[in-house]
């Protein structure tokens, strides 16, 4: 009974204790949790830009006819301008090569838009971009555009020994083919011949296509000629052949004064045995360009240089001019005409600039 007792006495102590608090004051509610902020809506992703088309499709590629502008049949624009135009067909397009007089008319053929690419000489581009010497009645032709370097074109006076032209001051009252009026042959003449001190009115000028004027000189009816074209020239071989040819040498203080004039030609030398010449005959030379309009679109530029170069072995085939100096390896270096934007980006894109 006692322990009953007992048992009884120490329950209620501890119910007693559990009923005051530390300070007698009852404890503060807990403050509510503060709402959660509304997550910021997420940004929406930037649109993928677009991919940069530098070429055309298949399909663009087959819708395109492109006219190159070469040169007469009897020089190597024609078949080098001739491969161009069967490496872009090779790559789809609807191509045609078309003969011409050169470097005069395919520049006007370039900036009327009657063709799409031309081969022509640089020197005489230049003189239509800025309206000087030949072009300088002419309104600046500030459409033209580079595409690529192709060849250096050699300036070559040929004669025959019984004429006893020997250097080009033995010019002066003789009757000397120049090319026809304001072809690139006859721009490189006058330009050479005002070097040397010489004018028109000291000679007597056959304005005919060298192929022409050596027809003539073989009659006895021209002294000496000019021709510019890559080496070796077959109208020139086949002189070599049948006559006793003479390749006059352009050098001394007549090539000084014209290469320090006139930047764009460089010195040369015409290699011993590249026709009947038992010895190496100094010259100079001027590159032929691929030419185009500033108007053409770019991605067909673009894309027409990749035709090219994807199958550049057509192109090397067409003469050994072609398979020695047209490369994508010699890049753009020398060029003078502004390049065309589509031309510029595919050779930036192939680690050159200018």
């Amino acid at each position: 009974m006692k322990k009953i007792f007992a048992l009884i006495l120490v329950l209620c102590m501890v119910l007693s204790i559990a009923g005051c608090g530390g300070s007698g004051a009852p404890a503060a509610p807990a403050a509510p949790a503060a709402p959660a902020a509304p997550a910021a809506p997420a940004a929406p992703a930037a649109p993928a830009a677009p991919a940069e088309t530098k070429g055309l499709t298949e399909k663009e590629r087959a819708d395109q006819f492109i006219t190159v502008a070469t040169g007469p049949t009897s020089g190597i624009y024609y078949p080098i301008g001739g491969a161009i135009a069967t490496a872009l067909k090779d790559y789809g397009y609807d191509t045609s090569a078309e003969a011409t007089n050169a470097s005069g008319a395919n520049i006007q053929i370039i900036l009327d838009g009657d063709a799409e690419i031309a081969i022509a000489m640089q020197d005489v581009i230049m003189q239509a971009y800025n309206a000087t010497d030949a072009y300088a009645d002419k309104e600046p032709a500030t459409k033209l555009r580079s595409m690529m370097r192709l060849w250096p074109n050699y300036v070559q006076l040929v004669t025959t020994a019984d004429t006893g032209i020997k250097s080009v001051e033995d010019l002066k009252g003789k009757r000397v083919g120049v090319g026809a009026p304001n072809s690139g042959v006859e721009v490189n003449a006058r330009t050479i011949l005002a070097a040397y001190g010489i004018t028109y009115d000291d000679i007597t000028p056959d304005y005919l296509a060298y192929g022409e004027a050596i027809d003539n000189m073989k009659n006895g009816q021209c002294d000496a000629v000019f021709v510019t074209s890559g080496l070796p020239n077959a109208t020139v071989m086949e002189l070599g052949v049948q006559y006793e040819m003479v390749v006059v040498p352009i050098d001394g203080a007549g090539r000084d004064k014209l290469v320090s004039e006139n930047p764009i030609y460089a010195k040369a030398v015409i290699p011993a045995n590249t026709y009947n010449n038992t010895e190496d005959v100094e010259g100079v030379y001027v590159y032929n360009i691929l030419v185009t309009n500033e108007d053409l679109d770019d991605a067909l530029v673009y894309d027409m240089l990749e035709g090219i170069f994807a199958n550049i072995s057509t192109v090397k085939a067409s003469h050994n001019t072609a398979d020695a100096n047209i490369d994508i390896s010699f890049g753009i270096g020398d060029l003078e005409l502004p390049l065309h934007p589509g031309a510029e980006q595919f050779w930036k894109d192939n680690g050159y600039t200018k």
